[in-house]
């Protein structure tokens, strides 16, 4: 049976105003709820939304700036040799900057009462730059995974080799996100709501884009991007953490081991919850025919947070904990060039 569509073309003012307000009332509101207006001002305007959210963009924007950017100055700078994780550690460092630097634009909007007085065309920028990044740094996180594991059961391999695959791989990425998010540039993600005087950005969308596919795509988006690499990348951990486990002979090595399998399941746990909370509810969110509950939002906006801290957290996972990264930071604040690096060491 054909799907009747949300919205239909008006020809009197009348006939829009009607179908403006049942839109409302079916977005937003369950048949138990009192009115549209202090429905959708409650979720708009709860704390959560316009002052916790924000505080934590604030702390992931503090922290994530400086750390991120650092690792791309060591990793194009002060590193010379070019191997698959650092091309790989390099692309997350750079998808999670490119992240962290549209954050003010989302601290400015929450704080602003969810009001978003920068334009259409800006906050299509903004939403493709915010979920597509953080797409792009699963992706990567997945291929850092894939690539420690390979390291482990094959240490002889072809590195040149490996390393060209590498670059391959991290092209490949960009540019199926690149267009993977060109959809989101086709919709009207502002709309404006008149009882409420405030715009909004992507979380509400205006009726006449209702008919787009919204569920689909991201349902394909979710599959592609987070729930196939979440599998590669959890089913990988585990066997890393088998052969590591089954090699722990020598007592010297064994704690070198323990270590990295630590340091596994951290990075492991740390995946997931960061980034399954989000993705799962936003395709229910989109799965329940766009409509909004209060609990369900308030939910997706907690779900957020970790995702969204994530970008802060990768550097100190994957870089700092490396001594020599940390050295290569600290030479990088004495000024010594990779030279005179060189020179001390002989």
């Amino acid at each position: 049976m054909e799907e009747t569509p949300l919205y239909v073309e008006m020809e009197t003012t009348e006939e829009y105003n009607f179908y403006q307000e049942e839109f409302e009332r079916t977005f937003w509101d369950p048949p138990s709820t009192a009115t549209t207006g202090q429905n959708l001002s409650q979720v708009l305007s709860d704390p959560l939304n316009t002052a916790f959210l924000p505080a934590v963009y604030i702390i992931v924007f503090i922290i994530g700036l400086p750390s991120n950017g650092i690792a791309l100055w060591v990793f194009f700078f002060r590193t010379k040799k070019k191997n698959p994780a650092m091309i790989y550690m390099a692309n997350l460092a750079l998808a999670d900057l490119m992240f962290v630097i549209w954050l003010p634009l989302k601290i400015a909007y929450h704080l602003n009462g969810n009001n978003w007085i920068y334009g259409e065309a800006l906050c299509k920028v903004l939403i493709v730059f915010f979920y597509g990044n953080m797409y792009c740094s699963i992706l990567f996180m997945t291929c850092l995974s894939v690539q420690r594991y390979w390291a482990i059961v094959k240490p002889m391999s072809h590195t040149r080799k490996n390393t060209k695959l590498a670059f391959i791989v991290s092209i490949a990425i960009w540019v199926v996100i690149m267009l993977g998010t060109i959809p989101l540039y086709l919709i009207d993600l502002t709309y404006y709501w008149p009882h409420l005087g405030i715009t909004t950005c992507y979380e509400v969308l205006p009726p006449n884009e209702i008919n787009f596919d919204l569920f689909k795509y991201v349902f394909a988006i979710g599959i592609v991007a987070f729930f196939l690499p979440a599998i590669i990348t959890a089913v990988v951990y585990t066997l890393m953490i088998k052969t590591l486990t089954a090699s722990i002979t020598d007592e010297s090595i064994g704690k070198k081991r323990k270590r990295a399998i630590r340091l596994i399941i951290i990075v492991l746990v740390m995946y997931l919850v960061c980034f399954l909370p989000s993705n799962l509810l936003l395709v229910i969110h989109y799965g329940s025919q766009v409509k909004l509950s209060n609990s369900l939002y308030t939910a997706y906006i907690w779900a957020l947070c970790p995702s969204s801290l994530n970008s802060s957290i990768d550097p100190f996972v994957y870089y700092f904990v490396s001594k020599d990264f940390r050295d290569h930071v600290k030479n990088m604040f004495l000024c010594r060039s990779v030279r005179t690096v060189e020179r001390m060491r002989i």
